[in-house]
């Protein structure tokens, strides 16, 4: 098996960066360091992998090495092995970064929703997404998102409303696969989905555990390459105790988003502010404070252009 410190054809900065990640860590880095290493796209770290009989989408490759996402599955894992051979990597290098994440998880958690980082850990998402048969690449590039969230007189999240303004890049694009994240101790069993505009609702399936839902939005019409189209689903969903925050996730750079958070009446918190993210596993930062309307009672982010990470508006309780 071929070792990292035999890439005499690439540059000694990348070589160094990546004994560097090796040794150390975390998963997502050594990974995005290697395959800089080697100068491979991922399009051609993905046909290597299907050469070996491995099936791993471009999209899942590229929130491994983003931290966005860790490979968890016995499919998953086997192509991180894969990756070691084709990336001329020690062997079990990554495999044992993996480990390593996985020991520390319950002693590093973040203070505040940290299942959600969990949840992108875990695997329960692409479980779920499987079971919708839903390819890793939905055909759509999301042009605009405009979400409303509703916080209730309970102070729980209460529901939201999605507006999307999207563009088929491949022919037959006919539906669209949401994901809803409930907030720790939810039941997305008794959460519903509904199709608000140009748009019907199709399959749903959900993990208890995670409190994940994904629901298919069936267009009623096959786009083509280069078409537009416009829909509006909302999840109503109140069955969870005090919420705090509302985040996005992007896993890949794309249009405008625009979030709203609405509290009810007589439940209206001290102080909201804005949050950003690498990644599920990376600090937080560009933290800004926002000012409460308090006719409207809401507060609002404007994003004319997501980078790949997350983005979110957080608040505070009496």
């Amino acid at each position: 098996m071929p070792h990292a410190t035999q890439h005499a054809d690439v540059p000694t900065v990348a070589t160094a960066e990546l004994d560097t990640a090796l040794r150390g860590g975390p998963f997502h880095v050594a990974l995005r360091a290697a395959i800089a290493a080697r100068g491979l796209p991922l399009q051609r770290v993905q046909h290597h992998l299907s050469r070996r009989g491995v099936k791993v989408g471009v999209t899942s490759l590229s929130y491994w090495q983003q931290g966005a996402r860790r490979p968890q599955r016995p499919e998953s894992l086997r192509a991180v092995r894969a990756l070691e051979e084709i990336l001329q990597l020690p062997e079990e290098s990554l495999i044992r970064l993996l480990a390593e994440a996985d020991d520390h998880c319950t002693l590093q958690q973040p203070a505040v929703r940290s299942y959600r980082s969990l949840v992108e850990a875990s695997g329960v998402l692409e479980q779920l997404l499987s079971e919708l048969d839903c390819p890793t690449d939905g055909g759509l590039h999301t042009l605009a998102h405009h979400e409303r969230v509703r916080i209730g007189v309970r102070r729980e999240l209460a529901g939201r409303e999605s507006h999307h303004i999207v563009r088929a890049h491949r022919d037959g694009v006919d539906r669209f696969v949401a994901v809803h994240h409930g907030d720790p101790g939810c039941v997305p069993e008794r959460m519903t989905v509904h199709a608000v505009e140009n748009c019907r609702t199709g399959r749903v399936r959900w993990d208890h555990e995670t409190g994940v839902l994904v629901a298919e939005l069936l267009f009623g019409a096959r786009l083509r390459a280069g078409d537009t189209y416009l829909f509006r689903y909302g999840v109503e969903d109140g069955t969870a105790a005090v919420s705090r925050e509302y985040a996005r996730g992007f896993p890949l750079a794309g249009g405008q988003y625009t979030l709203q958070v609405r509290f009810a009446e007589n439940a209206l918190p001290v102080r909201c502010h804005r949050f950003s993210q690498h990644s599920a596993a990376a600090p937080r930062s560009g933290r800004q404070g926002l000012a409460l309307s308090g006719l409207h009672r809401s507060v609002h982010l404007v994003e004319p252009r997501v980078r790949s990470g997350i983005l979110g508006i957080g608040w505070e309780w009496e």
